[in-house]
């Protein structure tokens, strides 16, 4: 099926000496490859009143952000996507809501993200409230003060986390905001991979909280280096 690509609004404006970028797409069709690069401040890619709406199967979205204050709104809806998202940059804020209601219920969905910088907020909600058939989400950052939700409701899913959050072993700082906020909800059947959370974190003052639930195994690995970490962990069958 040929792709149909709609561009709402793309445009460079100059305000209070500050450059933005701000995209919007309504895409339907299969097989996309979309790219996308944002270089500055307060960039926007969809936002909280128009997201970016990405509709087809067998999707791949790559989207690279340098920069701070940017913003990135996304919906999801299709049964296959995979994605590369790399941020450079502070207080950025990304929301994702995968399949949203849609056919297809983003049933395999491989998300790798990668950031460095300090306070970026990202939310990501994949499956809803259907079932995925797949999920592998790795996230890799280094920064403080940053917040990782992910709500996963899915057959089988696999959450990596990667952190390195200071070069102290402790929150040091003025305001004590040296650690980061991690949060990972995963629900729905385990089927006979189960699900699986792995955490790797250097660097202490974090806050980490594991919620797994499934008919069979679900599986936590963690290694931490670091002082003051604060960690809750609740499995069920």
């Amino acid at each position: 099926m040929k792709n149909t690509l709609i561009v709402f609004v793309l445009s460079l404006m100059l305000g209070s000496a500050v450059w933005a970028n701000e995209i919007y797409i309504d895409q339907i069709g299969d097989s996309l490859d979309l790219d996308i690069t944002q270089d500055g401040q307060d960039n926007q890619f969809g936002d909280s009143t128009t997201d970016a709406t990405l509709s087809g199967a067998n999707m791949t979205f790559a989207i690279t952000q340098t920069g701070s204050y940017n913003d990135i709104a996304a919906v999801i809806k299709g049964a296959t996507y995979t994605g590369t998202w790399q941020f450079t940059g502070d207080y950025n804020t990304v929301d994702l809501l995968c399949s949203s209601g849609a056919a297809g219920d983003c049933d395999s969905v491989t998300l790798n993200i990668t950031t460095t910088g300090d306070s970026n907020t990202y939310d990501f909600d994949i499956g809803e409230t259907a079932d995925a058939s797949s999920s592998n989400v790795s996230f890799t950052v280094t920064g403080d003060n940053n917040i990782i939700a992910t709500t996963i409701d899915g057959v089988s899913a696999a959450v990596s986390v990667t952190l390195d959050n200071s070069n102290s072993l402790a929150t040091t700082s003025a305001n004590s905001d040296e650690g980061n906020n991690i949060d990972i909800d995963i629900a729905g059947d385990g089927d006979s991979v189960g699900h699986s959370v792995t955490l790797d974190i250097t660097g202490g003052g974090s806050t980490y909280t594991i919620n797994q639930s499934g008919i069979y195994d679900n599986t936590v690995d963690a290694t931490f280096n670091g002082d003051s970490q604060d960690v809750d962990i609740t499995q069920s069958d």
